[in-house]
């Protein structure tokens, strides 16, 4: 469709269907984002190696920080992207596109020179202890190599997915994700490569997915990154900065709670105790991606009718979001409390790791429907430029809560609950964080909504000249 004909429908078609088809895409983009590091520590997990199964779960939080940083360009000009043409200001729109996208990737550049420098101190850095450091080690420098294409693949299928064409995301991040699950096993077990053939299987996989996305761009009705668009000024990377900070903030805080995760499961326990920790987040992380990717679907359908005025129609899309978010969130956690020793027994055998790994699970299933909520609070005042409150929600869960209960819970358990195994301690931060930032979320949201979306009569907003 025109650039006119994509306005008419963001802002006039049904709520739900529209949600639907917006967030449809991104889910399973968000999914196949998700299998990457699952399908290696499944693969990796056949190996019958317990350190080697850690090295994949000890750099997560390094492809964490990867993804911080395509987030932060990505949805940072994404954002402004959606405002602008829900304001119908195309040129401006594909100018900040072309700039972010070059930006990150530049970005990207720098980090593979600096891990590489660097790769052992990083290792360590991220949790690794001295049995898991040589695979750490093998594991975490191909996916260095691979930071530039994949920080750029995850930007475009941001970009693409706030001009509202998220299928072309999904298809690249589609195509390279299933690549990847071919490709394991073949430099698993095949080449005999171990480890380091699931890095090279992730980095290329991902490599594939950022030249499909950016064929995706040339595509007549989608912005196109052009290098001579690329003057950046002051202004637009406070733009960028302005609308990806949160993202920034929560990709980074989960990166460092990881590391914290890590850390005190090695203290506290040993390399079966890195691995259960490591398992039960790839699940529960599988199952929050597929929340980002809905939260992401219904930013597009929020920054267009922010954008033109209709804040009757940003509210509706809200609740609509919470509402079905949290029967979903609610039906899978339902699953994997019930379930959770046949699923974490697909990635391990080893019977040190399997119980610590599935109470681990059940106890993030607890507390895990909330995450509708916040999750949607974040994305509504991140697309509509509330940055504070954004980044709030965005710190809330993975720094404000979850790291000081990860480092402190543990030590209560040691020194004042005699019989209670510290690593009880690290195994309940993440719920308990989880039901502290709902309710924070609460107050935060009310203001925002109650300030920036004022009740009045729905009236698109004329083209700026």
């Amino acid at each position: 469709m025109d650039e006119q004909t994509k306005f008419q429908y963001m802002t006039t078609a049904p709520i739900g269907r529209l949600i639907g088809r917006m967030a449809v895409p991104t889910v399973i983009s968000m999914l196949i984002t998700s299998i990457y590091n699952m399908a290696d520590t499944f693969f990796v997990g056949l190996l019958d190696n317990t350190s080697a199964t850690g090295a994949v779960g000890v750099v997560f939080s390094f492809m964490a920080i990867i993804q911080a940083c395509a987030f932060l360009f990505g949805q940072g000009s994404g954002n402004v992207i959606s405002r602008l043409l829900g304001q119908q200001r195309h040129a401006e729109a594909e100018r900040m596109a072309s700039i972010g996208f070059y930006s990150a990737l530049l970005v990207g550049g720098c980090i593979t020179v600096l891990g590489l420098i660097f790769l052992d101190p990083l290792a360590r850095f991220l949790g690794s202890t001295e049995t898991i450091l040589p695979y750490a080690r093998q594991y975490l420098g191909i996916i260095l190599l691979g930071a530039p294409w994949m920080i750029g693949a995850l930007v475009l299928n941001n970009q693409l997915r706030f001009q509202g064409s998220a299928f072309y995301g999904m298809i690249g991040i589609g195509c390279g994700g299933l690549l990847n699950i071919v490709l394991d096993p073949v430099f698993i077990f095949g080449f005999n490569m171990g480890v380091v053939g699931a890095a090279a299987a992730t980095a290329i996989s991902q490599g594939v997915s950022f030249v499909l996305l950016l064929f995706g761009t040339t595509r007549k009705e989608n912005l196109r990154v052009r290098p001579r668009l690329f003057r950046p000024r002051r202004a637009d990377f406070s733009e960028i900065l302005r609308g990806g900070f949160p993202s920034l903030c929560r990709q980074g805080l989960a990166s460092l709670s990881t590391i914290c995760l890590n850390y005190m499961a090695g203290q506290f326990g040993n390399d079966a105790a890195i691995a259960a920790m490591a398992i039960a987040t790839r699940i529960t992380h599988l199952a929050f991606s597929a929340l980002l990717g809905f939260g992401q679907g219904f930013q597009p359908v929020c920054g267009f009718n922010f954008g033109a005025g209709l804040y009757g129609r940003v509210k509706k899309a809200f609740w609509f979001c919470v509402r079905l978010g949290t029967v979903l969130l609610l039906a899978a956690s339902v699953a994997g409390f019930v379930f959770a020793p046949t699923l974490v027994g697909l990635f391990s055998s080893d019977p040190a790791v399997l119980p610590k790994a599935a109470l681990t699970l059940r106890l993030h299933c607890v507390a895990f429907p909330l995450l509708a909520w916040t999750t949607m609070c974040t994305m509504l005042t991140q697309t509509i430029g509330r940055v504070g409150a954004a980044s709030f929600l965005s710190m809330a869960r993975q720094g404000l809560f979850f790291i000081p209960f990860v480092l402190g819970l543990p030590l209560v358990f040691l020194y004042f609950c005699e019989g209670v195994a510290p690593l009880l301690g690290v195994q309940l931060a993440q719920p308990l964080a989880d039901g502290a930032t709902a309710l924070v979320a609460i107050p935060v949201c009310v203001r925002v909504m109650r300030k920036y979306l004022p009740e009045k009569s729905d009236c698109p907003k004329s083209k700026k000249p």
